[in-house]
């Protein structure tokens, strides 16, 4: 019979008193350390299958050994959802009272490991951006790129298959946008690759030490990387990310502990389900001078980390959780866990709970989800399958197989339509908000998560079901969409972004009219919504269908000569119609007679509109330089909008941030040349898609929101929806 997973937290008996007698005195001592504020320095990790586990763990071990009132916990964390659930269970204080979360930094492991860089090797040697981060990569290898394939066409030969036809550069710019972002991650997870390549190997590094010769269509990408080294300069290589990881292990290695105060004393990394294996070596290199807690979710108190394919490669000498012999596992854990199985087994490779051991009274914290005194079969479905994986159990032979429960634990909908499985959605959560109505822990909007694999997609369907309900109703369900790019959302970033493409609009009527429904937009001109409304029947009357004039319709390749039907042809009717009225026909032009009163003064806002439409386009149409891009971006926000709201000030802050870190990223990657519109957009455009400071998570209400890896928060019911074919 296999062992069973260890806890270490079972009884002992005969000589192992001895030994926990000896551990006994050593808690105590570490307590008194603790106490002194003085944080022995080490690398601990502690498992549990489930998360929150961890986090009443790490609360309570953060609030019983804290540090001095004016340091910071930093706690290392794989999203910012993560990092807002924590706060709020630091928040509960003890006993559940109500309490505050203060001076406690979450931070991304990269983010985190940056300054740790400039903490140990000095702010002179390390910059605060590096010349290879991926944005300043990208107009580095953008300048190259043209240089590089007209001075070796054989070696960048697939290169120059693909920039073929690339008429306003946008292929260039995508495809060094896709590089750059490729060898971040070789910095990252493969930095053998890049140093055998600086050092002139064309060649990978396999897991187990052999080395592959790179094929011709392949080797490129040694070139390339060697070509930004050479445009860096004689320090390029130091200031690389392996570069910068090589000094600082090698500095901390060196030095005494305590040598670097600039430190934290202890880091805490939370619920970080994978890691490369850069990362992990700098975090066991800082373990010698401050305090490494590594809380991990394991789904197996067995060791898991060679269940499926070359299993040859993660054969260790050593192992805390014991092997379970005779089983395959089970096959959802194989099929999905490959990036978990790779993390444990790097894990094992730097563990050495003898270390640390005498820190805890328990250093895994298992919980089997059916208890050993209760029998499986009468467990709901859901625990069925987590005690499955939990044991490595693998699936039964045909004719074996257990009696399943009659739960609704785990469901599973069809429905032919967004449309439908939304609806079928709200009908579900209604009937578990009725079922737990009066329980002891009935169940909450914020109880529950609902994933999709494109929010922008489903975000109209859940509008359309959650959204028409009034908050009064007794079927209204308050919910918030995540991960919605700002563009999709604000109607704000929606008008920045057609207004940045004005050279290939058509500018139809509708396209115009629905610029004046976004308030900042109608504001800057003086309009209100009834004004709208009124001139919506008067353009629409006067035949305006599309194109600003003939010269715009002739930069779409277009006939120039047909001016009907015009953005400046219906106003030389509406002004005409109000100059005669119901007077005869001028040069060809009919007068629109309905114009009169007040409302004439509505002409003097259309005629500034187009003016300055017309303005922004022959601006826009010409090719410049970042700084001048930036600057017409400026001059846009300033001439086409009239900003009151936080929410739509806040977006303008996010684009012009945006814009002086792209500026800050051209000067260091050396760029300054003309570049299309097309290639300029993307730049600032792009900065509408990231994350801002208006979307939250865990706020109370049902969260939707994208599958985001690593988005891994417990919640008591989580629904999936768009689970299609793969």
């Amino acid at each position: 019979m296999a062992n069973k997973p260890s806890t270490e937290s079972s009884p002992e008996s005969g000589a192992a008193c001895d030994i926990r007698a000896t551990a006994v005195v050593a808690r105590e001592r570490y307590h008194t350390l603790m106490m002194n504020n003085g944080f022995p320095p080490g690398f601990a990790q502690i498992h549990a299958n489930r998360l929150e586990t961890l986090r009443d763990l790490a609360v309570s071990h953060l609030r019983d050994h804290p540090l001095d009132p004016l340091e910071h916990e930093t706690v290392l964390i794989q999203s910012n959802g993560m990092g807002q659930w924590l706060k709020f269970a630091f928040a509960k204080g003890r006993e559940g009272a109500g309490g505050i979360a203060a001076a406690q930094r979450f931070v991304l492991p990269q983010s985190f490991l940056w300054q740790a860089y400039r903490s140990v090797l000095g702010p002179g040697d390390v910059p605060e951006s590096s010349p290879f981060d991926k944005q300043r990569l990208q107009w580095r290898i953008y300048r190259l790129l043209p240089e590089l394939t007209r001075a070796d066409p054989d070696t960048f030969a697939p290169l120059i298959r693909f920039l073929a036809n690339d008429l306003d550069e946008r292929k260039q710019h995508q495809l060094a946008r896709r590089l750059a972002d490729l060898y971040d991650q070789y910095q990252v997870y493969r930095p053998d690759w890049l140093a055998s390549w600086l050092d002139g190997k064309d060649q990978l590094h396999t897991a187990r030490g052999d080395h592959l010769e790179l094929g011709a269509d392949q080797c490129w990408q040694a070139a390339l990387w060697r070509a930004l080294h050479a445009d860096v300069g004689d320090a390029a290589r130091a200031l690389s990310r392996p570069g910068i990881q090589e000094r600082f292990i090698a500095a901390l290695d060196a030095a005494d502990p305590g040598s670097f105060p600039a430190l934290p004393r202890r880091i805490t990394v939370f619920g970080i389900t994978s890691m490369p294996r850069p990362v992990l070596e700098a975090l066991h290199a800082l373990s010698r001078h401050t305090q490494v807690l590594q809380l991990i979710q394991n789904p197996s108190g067995y060791f898991w980390a060679d269940l499926i394919e070359d299993r040859e490669l993660l054969k260790l000498d050593h192992q805390r959780h014991p092997r379970k012999t005779g089983t395959p596992g089970h096959p959802l854990l194989a099929a999905w866990g490959k990036q978990g199985r790779d993390f444990i087994g790097l894990l094992a490779e730097l563990d050495q709970p003898e270390r640390y051991r005498d820190w805890f009274q328990a250093i895994d914290v298992f919980e089997p989800p059916v208890g050993d005194d209760a029998n499986i079969a009468d467990a709901p479905l859901l625990r069925q399958l987590q005690q499955d994986i939990y044991n490595l159990t693998p699936l039964p032979s045909p004719g074996e197989a257990r009696p399943l429960a009659a739960d609704d634990s785990m469901r599973f909908h069809r429905a032919h339509s967004r449309q439908r499985e939304v609806e079928v959605l709200h009908d579900r959560l209604l009937d578990a908000f009725e079922r737990t109505a009066g329980t002891r822990h009935p169940l909450r909007p914020r109880d529950i998560i609902v994933m999709v694999p494109d929010v922008d997609a489903y975000a109209p369907a859940v509008e359309a079901v959650f959204g028409t309900l009034d908050a009064g109703d007794p079927r209204y369900i308050p919910y918030t969409i995540g991960d919605r790019r700002s563009r999709s959302e604000a109607p704000l970033a929606a008008a920045i972004e057609r207004l940045g493409d004005l050279p290939n609009a058509r500018l139809t009527l509708g396209d115009v009219l629905d610029l004046l429904e976004v308030a900042p937009f109608r504001r800057r001109f003086g309009l209100t919504a009834d004004d709208v409304m009124l001139l919506r029947q008067w353009c629409s009357d006067a035949g305006v269908r599309w194109g600003l004039d003939g010269r715009q319709r002739q930069q779409l390749n277009l006939d120039t000569r047909f001016e009907q039907n015009s953005w400046r042809f219906g106003l030389r009717r509406l002004l005409l119609g109000y100059a005669v009225g119901e007077g005869e026909a001028w040069q060809d032009i009919e007068p629109y007679p309905e114009i009169g009163s007040l409302d004439a003064a509505l002409l003097g806002p259309l005629r500034a509109l187009l003016d300055t439409l017309e303005h922004q386009l022959d601006t826009f149409s010409q090719p410049g330089r970042p700084q001048d891009w930036a600057q017409r971006m400026e001059t846009l926000l300033d001439d086409c909008f009239a900003l009151e709201s936080n929410a739509d000030l806040a977006l303008e802050a996010r684009l012009t941030s945006a814009l002086q870190e792209w500026l800050g990223a051209c000067n260091d990657a050396d760029f300054d040349e003309a570049i299309p519109l097309a290639v300029a957009r993307d730049a600032w455009i792009g900065a509408l898609d990231d994350e801002g400071p208006t979307q939250r998570f865990l706020a109370g209400r049902v969260n939707i929101c994208t599958m985001m890896p690593m988005r891994s928060i417990p919640f008591r019911m989580v629904c999936l929806l768009g689970m299609n074919e793969g």
